[in-house]
């Protein structure tokens, strides 16, 4: 493999809505470059970038891809990656470290819900971006009304390089207004024929030819003054202007595709070699600590990993961008968030399956390679004596949850690994040990997240497993003061068991005055680890019960506050004072009072208008305004209350609170009502009173599992 100067080293990645022909545009990359013999298509299962089982299953990308070209003395790193909502910590990890993307949108689609997600990565990381308006030979292509919504929602920095002459099902012409130039492409598509633009298209490519050139000059002062000096730029200086605009996020040049048909590929990669910045040309990389890391080929070596997969046959494949210096087979680099140092046997250039093994990889360039002992994802491997730490990729948050078992109770434990292991590959599948549920649960980016997990669970791990509805955290507190008191006495031969306790209960809450009611000899504040606070009075006198009693009496209460007297669920915010009791000369002890404490808070919880709390959500739901009705019925449907409505980009913003209880349902009915255009996002915001009929329906049902489980 060549060596290639750090300037003619391209990263790009393909990104795009679901369906808008990244996978084939990829493929057009490889076989213009003559990487690959035959361009393969999605529908035939024979893509170099879609090669895993998981995705002909379900026939599109499911994981970024990294492929390369060499083309034109130019190397161009591509990852191509997947399209829907489910999968965007494979997006998020390759806009990461490449240095321009591509955005493909569908001549007849135009700007979907699905781009203004995946444009809110890019814009976060400011990379160069170039617009490619592909299917042009759609039967409903219609190029002018998908530049005007890609204006309206990129704004003024959208800039026409390329118009189609004849969109539709018989596109095959595109004026390009960089070179002034027709390029008219033969049936089979591939390298076209350089014309002379038609004179009925001249006066319209004058127009938009002046206004790339009013667009170029404008970002840099220079070219402004040479601009005003000869009334027009030539074609180097249009591409270092556009350049300098691309930096800056004030030019997003438009392009013109049939990927299906190879149409406009070639020009568009030459585009990316002659204008669009390489890792060197780019703002160096930040450190955690906000230093900078100069893409430097004679600087230290420093490798950021990216992206983490588990082949079967080969094993653990580590995806990295060298951030500083050269990487060569056979060197040594250490790990400091691992305490490790790795040797690196091997370097490859992936194309899909395909890996080509290298000796050396260079500041900029994009390799993988085998068995890393104790290196993952968002991980920085340095040379000897440099210690900095790649700021590291931010996944975006799970968005739905279900609980998971095994079929096979003996499969429990293998589980737990398999789970660690997909988790390695995919940070934005969350494991959770949920003690206080007593379940294990996955958090995801959505139903097809965890359908996909699911897939590969059964098919590639061979473990039969099922889904089931995860449980809720509910709280239990209470809305009023009870007093109560519990005698605890066994008698057995010999010593028995003796403790009597009183006590009073309140709803506790910031700033409450001191109880007056008794006089307060000492109190303990504990705040809860689930949230809230428990108070503890002693107002014992008299001696009625020894002092060294009383953190039995707590210990008790803590105990059934782990286990709420209404639901099973943990206790909250509740003031208890102790204030009276009997001891036994010889039959009290710890458990006796620890019994009695808990069983006289039980008694007193009962009395005092137990309520059930439970987890409630800030909710932000974003679609077209023609959905926005469906939307809010879904809404109420599911104890919603909405706060506020809000305008998007391209979409309307509903604001809403929801009870966790009915999030994990909310998500499906909206991806059925809208079709997956909306974009849904949840934080937790508060515990709040469930209403009567779900407490008393809840309450009823853990009576019956008391019952049946032969519990008082």
């Amino acid at each position: 493999m060549k060596m290639y100067d750090e300037k003619h080293l391209k990263n790009v990645v393909l990104i795009g809505a679901a369906k808008s022909g990244k996978t084939t545009l990829a493929e057009d990359m490889l076989f213009e470059a003559g990487i690959i013999s035959k361009r393969g298509t999605v529908e035939e299962r024979n893509t170099v970038s879609d090669y895993h089982e998981v995705e002909y299953e379900r026939g599109n990308s499911v994981y970024a891809t990294t492929l390369h070209t060499e083309w034109r003395d130019y190397k161009i790193n591509i990852i191509d990656t997947p399209g829907l909502e489910d999968f965007s910590g494979e997006l998020v990890s390759s806009i990461r470290v490449c240095d321009t993307a591509v955005m493909l949108l569908h001549a007849y689609n135009g700007v979907e819900v699905g781009t203004e997600l995946i444009w809110d990565y890019v814009d976060r990381y400011n990379k160069p971006t170039i617009l490619a308006i592909n299917h042009l030979d759609h039967e409903n292509a219609n190029y002018q009304q998908v530049l005007d919504q890609a204006r309206q929602f990129f704004g003024s920095a959208v800039t026409v390089m390329q118009y189609p002459v004849n969109q539709g099902p018989g596109f095959n012409a595109i004026i390009d207004l960089l070179k002034m130039t027709m390029y008219r492409f033969p049936a089979g598509g591939g390298k076209p024929e350089k014309l002379p633009i038609p004179a009925e298209e001249k006066e319209q490519a004058d127009v938009l030819h002046n206004e790339l050139v009013e667009k170029a000059a404008e970002n840099d002062d220079a070219l402004m003054e040479l601009f005003f000096e000869k009334g027009s730029l030539d074609e180097d200086e249009l591409r270092q202007g556009l350049k300098i605009g691309m930096m800056k996020h004030q030019v997003f040049p438009v392009f013109c595709l049939s990927a299906r048909n190879n149409m406009g590929s070639g020009r568009l990669m030459g585009f990316i070699d002659n204008v669009a910045p390489s890792a060197v040309e780019m703002p160096p990389e930040q450190t955690e600590d906000g230093k900078e890391i100069p893409c430097d080929p004679a600087g230290p070596t420093c490798l950021f990993v990216f992206k983490t997969l588990l082949e079967p046959h080969i094993g653990k494949l580590s995806f990295f961008k060298v951030m500083s210096g050269e990487v060569k087979a056979g060197q040594e680099l250490y790990n400091e968030k691992g305490n490790t140092t790795e040797r690196l046997n091997q370097l490859f250039i992936a194309d899909g399956k395909n890996r080509q093994p290298v000796e050396r990889l260079r500041s900029g360039d994009i390799g993988c390679t085998l068995k890393l002992k104790n290196t993952f994802t968002n991980h920085t491997l340095n040379e000897k004596n440099f210690t900095a730490q790649v700021d590291p990729i931010h996944f975006p948050p799970p968005k739905v949850r279900v609980a998971i078992v095994a079929k096979n109770k003996g499969d429990d434990e293998k589980l737990g690994e398999v789970l660690a292991e997909i988790h390695m590959e995919d940070p934005t599948l969350e494991v959770e040990y949920n003690r206080e549920l007593k379940q294990v649960i996955l958090h995801g980016q959505g139903d097809l997240h965890l359908a996909v997990t699911k897939w590969r669970l059964e098919n590639v791990y061979n473990m039969q497993v099922e889904y089931l509805p995860a449980r809720i955290p509910y709280r239990e507190t209470i809305q009023r003061p009870a007093m109560a008191s519990y005698r605890h006495k066994k008698q057995s031969g010999g010593a028995g068991q003796f403790g009597e306790v009183f006590m009073k209960i309140e709803p506790y809450y910031e700033g409450m005055p001191v109880s007056k009611e008794f006089p307060v000899r000492d109190t303990e504040e504990i705040a809860l680890n689930w949230g809230g606070k428990l108070v503890f009075n002693n107002c014992i006198v008299g001696g009625a019960i020894d002092t060294r009693f009383l953190p039995s009496i707590l210990k008790g209460v803590m105990e059934k506050m782990q286990e709420g007297p209404l639901t099973g669920s943990y206790v909250r915010d509740v003031r208890v004072s102790v204030y009276d009791g009997k001891m036994h000369p010889v039959d009290s002890n710890d458990i006796s009072f620890k019994i009695a404490g808990m069983m006289a808070f039980r008694e007193a919880f009962h009395q005092a208008a137990p309520q059930l709390l439970e987890p409630v959500f800030d909710l932000e739901a974003s679609a077209p305004d023609v959905m926005m009705g469906d939307i809010m019925s879904e809404l109420q449907t599911h104890r919603s209350v909405i706060t506020g409505m809000d305008s998007g980009k391209a979409s309307q913003v509903i604001k809403a609170k929801i009870p966790q209880a009915e999030l994990d349902k909310l998500f499906a009915s909206l991806r059925n009502v809208t079709q997956g255009k909306a974009k849904v996002k949840a934080v937790f915001a508060e515990y709040a009173p469930v209403p009567p009929e779900v407490q008393k329906k809840l309450s009823e049902e853990y009576k019956k599992v008391e019952q049946q489980n032969g519990q008082h």
